[in-house]
């Protein structure tokens, strides 16, 4: 039995033949030709000659022997960069090249290369692999015929987003800027805000298809060394094929993958990606993508937002207990409900309980059917006003609310304590700042009711403990998930449930930043100077001599 079951595993991982019309490209790295005519002709068979292709040959050198060739995608370039830059300084140094130009096309290579283009970034290039993946990433691609190399001049450019206010994660205090789908420009709204030598960027390809840009961000001598290197051995592990956004590299460096909390945090805003890099973690951007991805990430991260630290701590820390409350009501509404009603009657005060009961005397269905229509009743209104067009889908997500409900009360379907349970629910849910975890609260609160069905409050407390458990197992990259519950750092309390204020917190997460740990001087003076309170004394000293 076993050697035939390894057989199967055997025959299942061979891989298999594909015809000949299915097998994959492989790299080609054939180096240019001297001949302009072949480099083009190779250029547009391998493009397919798109019509996006653009591609403008004239002649050049004394006495006009040399062509050169200009090529470039349409819309991924910035026409007036390449006008004004590439074309007219070609165009119209023609005639002293006439004069000053040497005869042969590998000097006029250089001359052009040295002389004539005035692009910020000219970078040469020897086979079609680096061609293509210039040419397709925006640049422009110069080429002298007679010569075997050529240019790869940086005009990228195109209608692109412009940096707008957050959606998800709105302020009030803060700034109002978010990332956009530009690498480039996300990296420098950070470089804005960090004006430091040793903020480093490393960046790279995945993707042997999309060739999608991610760069690696990170502050030299604050970040763990050893955080690096892992990030580092995990992305240089990826081999795929298509890289579309930030949650292909989520998906594939995440510790752990059967499980319903996330172990990677991302928002949209760069003073989140600041501080956290100011804390020693690491942020990776993926180009075409506004929300980069931040490791290691904790479970208490998620209930943070940057309001907290734009807030006065007293009501930064009263936010955030409200979240935690609200996660709890999330959780475990729709299943304390259930458990009340179903085994634990007596929990319930007698008034309350003889209305309840009046209420479900003509309900057909059991409390747990009831409780899972009217919950997957919402999740459809709610996923129909997200997907919908948004005015339309905020008047069905009302309306539907509003009609729904009233009509199954009305119909003897559920009853209103029911309903008015399942929308304290929904309220409680929109407070969790960040969606992933809501959404994972979402699916966690079903398994919830359905213990709840079967065992009461001791169902209840089974599931508690057995997510608890789970939770307690997570890492994110070496660090534990419930840090700094589980394990207990009493010196990372100061800012996690309550914020204390900033002054206090002189030390970075223990277990983040092993290598600078301290922000500023602990026993530095705060509040007003000697002097100023010197002053005031003898002012009223002065005022109390006067009366």
């Amino acid at each position: 039995m076993n050697s035939a079951w390894n057989r199967l595993i055997k025959k299942a991982r061979k891989p298999k033949k594909m015809p000949p019309q299915y097998e994959e490209t492989t790299s080609n790295d054939e180096a240019l030709h001297s001949s302009l005519a072949e480099n083009l002709t190779k250029v547009k068979n391998s493009l397919g000659n798109s019509g996006d292709l653009v591609v403008r040959d004239f002649k050049m050198g004394k006495p006009f022997l040399c062509k050169v060739a200009s090529i470039y995608i349409n819309g991924l370039t910035d026409k007036e960069i390449l006008g004004n830059s590439i074309i007219e300084r070609l165009m119209n140094d023609v005639e002293m090249i006439k004069e000053k130009a040497p005869y042969g096309p590998s000097e006029l290579g250089i001359y052009i290369k040295e002389h004539i283009l005035t692009i910020t970034n000219v970078g040469e290039i020897t086979n079609f692999d680096k061609l293509f993946f210039h040419l397709l990433s925006g640049e422009t691609i110069v080429l002298v015929d007679g010569w075997n190399r050529g240019f790869a001049c940086a005009a990228q450019g195109g209608d692109l987003r412009a940096i707008s206010e957050p959606v998800a994660e709105s302020s009030v205090r803060g700034p109002r800027d978010s990332f956009t789908e530009s690498l480039i420009t996300n990296t420098a709204m950070i470089r804005r805000r960090i004006k430091s030598p040793n903020l480093w960027l490393e960046t790279k390809e995945i993707g042997t298809i999309t060739q999608t840009g991610v760069g690696m961000m990170y502050v030299k001598g604050i970040v763990n060394d050893k955080l690096l290197t892992e990030i580092k051995e995990r992305l240089g592990k990826m081999e795929v094929d298509e890289v579309q956004g930030s949650n292909t590299i989520e998906e594939w460096i995440s510790d752990e993958t059967w499980t319903p909390w996330p172990t990677v945090f991302i928002t949209e805003r760069p003073d989140v990606v600041a501080g956290n890099l100011l804390e020693g973690r690491v942020v990776i951007f993926v180009n075409e993508t506004p929300t980069p991805l931040i490791v290691p990430a904790t479970w208490n991260q998620f209930f943070q937002t940057a309001e907290d630290y734009y807030l006065r701590w007293t009501m930064a820390s009263f936010l955030r207990i409200l979240r935690i409350i609200s996660f709890l009501i999330t959780l475990l509404g729709p299943s304390l409900f259930i458990a009340f009603l179903s085994f634990h009657p007596e929990l319930i005060p007698t008034p309350l309980l003889i209305n309840l009961a009046a209420q479900r005397q003509n309900i057909p269905f059991p409390i747990i059917i009831e409780a899972l229509l009217m919950e997957f009743t919402f999740e459809v209104l709610r996923e129909a006003g997200v997907r919908m067009p948004r005015p339309v889908g905020q008047a069905v997500s009302i309306v539907g609310a509003l009609v729904l409900g009233e009509a199954a009360v009305s119909a003897g379907i559920v009853s209103s304590a029911m309903v008015i349970v399942v929308a304290a629910t929904a309220i409680a849910s929109f407070t969790i700042p960040h969606y992933v975890m809501t959404d994972a609260t979402r699916l966690l609160r079903f398994g919830m009711m359905i213990l709840a069905s079967f065992f009461g409050l001791y169902g209840i407390g089974l599931g508690v403990i057995m997510l608890v458990a789970h939770t307690c197992s997570l890492r994110s990259f070496g660090i534990p998930y419930l840090a700094p519950f589980a394990p207990a750092i009493l010196a990372d309390q100061k800012d996690s449930i309550f914020r204390f204020p900033l002054p206090f917190m002189s030390k970075r997460p223990r277990l983040i930043s092993q290598v600078k740990t301290k922000r500023t001087d602990p026993n530095q003076n705060r509040g007003p100077s000697p002097r100023n309170g010197q002053m005031k004394n003898q002012e009223s000293k002065r005022d109390s001599d006067e009366t």
